[in-house]
């Protein structure tokens, strides 16, 4: 399950690639946008800033940008470094593996063996996942979308 925490920089991030190219946001607009508290986006943006993902500019038309285009920015990059690994145990991660102490035979353990499929595929669908990719998926929801219209802009 995501964190709070992970959860808003989705949406912050979701925010800005809305308006990739137009400029910085201003964290107040980010916040009533993605309704965030603006207390918790601070600290989050600026953890995201210092992981590269995002670029900030002082004094007048200042605020936050994303440092590169939201087609580059892949969900399961955003959640690993805000999260950590995506297994759901620690015996199924590929980069913080730990052995369960109760457990017998891991290589026949069922519980380990369907836990690392869930693994792989949460990784398949975040890491070829991007931004722009949200944004699309987002557009087709729309009500008064057609069929046709939806899968255009796919």
């Amino acid at each position: 399950m995501l964190s709070h925490k992970t959860k808003y920089a989705l949406k912050a991030l979701f925010v800005m690639s809305e308006e990739y190219g137009r400029g910085p946001l201003l964290i107040a607009e980010i916040a009533e946008r993605g309704n965030i508290p603006k207390r918790f986006l601070e600290l989050i943006l600026l953890e995201l800033k210092n992981h590269g993902i995002l670029r900030s500019k002082k004094g007048k038309g200042g605020g936050y940008s994303l440092s590169k285009p939201p087609d580059q920015i892949s969900v399961g990059h955003v959640i690993r470094m805000l999260e950590g690994p995506l297994a759901p145990l620690p015996c199924a991660s590929k980069t913080a593996y730990e052995k369960c102490d109760d457990c017998r035979d891991e290589k026949t353990c069922g519980i380990r063996l369907l836990m690392k499929e869930v693994r792989d595929q949460t990784a398949t669908i975040l890491d070829s996942t991007s931004f722009a990719d949200m944004l699309r998926l987002s557009r087709a929801a729309k009500p008064g979308r057609g069929h046709r219209a939806a899968m255009l802009a796919l």
